[in-house]
């Protein structure tokens, strides 16, 4: 179940993380696929720096850091 609520919470990330972006994205659904990976990656980094995540909210929070984190990261490649 952790799993599916991850998966959720990065779609939600990765629509936010494209508004915030405004056009230096990858569109609705690459947005989305960016937000899914990261929340893996948001999660992990708030965890490895020391930072406690409970809720919904915190692990919104935590995908959409990820997710901007690897927006930041692609177009840095790109």
């Amino acid at each position: 179940m952790g799993i599916v609520v991850t998966i959720i919470v990065g779609l939600i990330a990765g629509y936010l993380a494209g508004i915030i972006w405004k056009g230096r994205g990858f569109g609705l659904i690459g947005n989305l696929i960016v937000g899914v990976v990261g929340s893996f990656i948001g999660g992990f980094l708030l965890r490895l720096i020391g930072f406690s995540i409970h809720g919904i909210i915190a692990q919104i929070i935590a995908a959409l850091i990820g997710a901007i984190i690897l927006l930041w990261i692609i177009n840095k490649i790109r």
